[in-house]
């Protein structure tokens, strides 16, 4: 008897989660779904979730009337090169907050971090104007600056670190390994599955940039997916079937990532759930 009732448990809580991942999809069967229809039809009640007839046009649109392959590259690249520096970054001071000992190391962290406390808002005049400075204004070198350093990204690789017993790096100096080498062979391949969340979030975070890109960025050259598809926004009205085309190209490779790295996030999470 108790066997089934925790069976039914089992069966009512699979249930709910997928009464729960329905409803988060939602919005984006929707968004597939206007990607193939005009604009008089999108917003239609009742919502018919498979258009009549498809508009594939929507899609040739993002392509050709806008230089979409060039934003496309554009937000690659930046998104890419800062994703790979942040996880140096971050994973480097983790390391250095767990593994090393200096004087004031707790409270140089604590002050790290309270910077998530500060809105980008506060800051933003100052980084701007910081970053004009330096001679950087309209160039992918200032979103991939600010894009390096995330203190949230420090404070996730820190408290994973913190799971991996110190008496690893003790055994690594005793077999002769420096700090730079118990960094790369021991602290790294522990990590994968913060690091993999991190690269998910920072990937996420830096592709979906809209403002940023909209500050530093003046050249059409230079823009960046999120300001493309404002080119089919106008004063009055949108193309929103287009807008949705362009959202489900650029949505692709946020799931190419994820499903990439979902692999290392459950693998870090089941080591996880085993040791001590």
């Amino acid at each position: 008897m108790k066997h089934k009732k925790i069976k039914c448990s089992y069966v009512i809580l699979f249930i709910l989660c997928v009464l729960a991942a329905l409803i988060m999809l939602i919005p984006f069967i929707w968004m597939v779904s206007a990607s193939f229809k005009l604009n008089t039809e999108i917003f239609k009640k009742p919502v018919k979730w498979i258009p009549e007839v498809f508009h594939f046009e929507n899609y040739k649109r993002v392509w050709t009337q806008v230089d979409f392959l060039r934003y496309y590259l554009n937000t690659m690249k930046v998104t890419v090169i800062s994703v790979v520096i942040q996880v140096i970054t971050c994973s480097l001071a983790a390391f250095a907050f767990t593994k090393l000992r200096f004087p004031g190391r707790d409270k140089i962290f604590f002050a790290y971090i309270a910077t998530m406390m500060v809105p980008w808002h506060a800051i933003m005049i100052p980084q701007f104007l910081t970053v004009k400075s330096f001679g950087l204004y309209n160039t992918h070198a200032a979103l991939i600056l600010i894009g390096s350093f995330n203190a949230f990204g420090v404070f996730l690789m820190r408290q994973n670190m913190l799971t991996i017993p110190g008496e690893m790096n003790e055994a690594a100096k005793i077999d002769g390994c420096g700090i730079l080498r118990t960094y790369l062979s021991i602290m790294m391949p522990l990590s994968k599955g913060a690091i993999a969340t991190l690269i998910i979030l920072a990937f996420n975070q830096t592709w979906n940039d809209y403002m940023a890109p909209m500050i530093y960025l003046d050249s059409d050259s230079r823009k960046t997916i999120q300001l493309g598809l404002a080119a089919f926004r106008q004063q009055y009205s949108a193309d929103y079937g287009a807008i949705m085309a362009g959202t489900v190209c650029s949505v692709i490779p946020i799931i190419a990532v994820y499903a990439f790295a979902q692999k290392y996030i459950i693998d870090g999470v089941a080591h996880a759930g085993v040791k001590g």
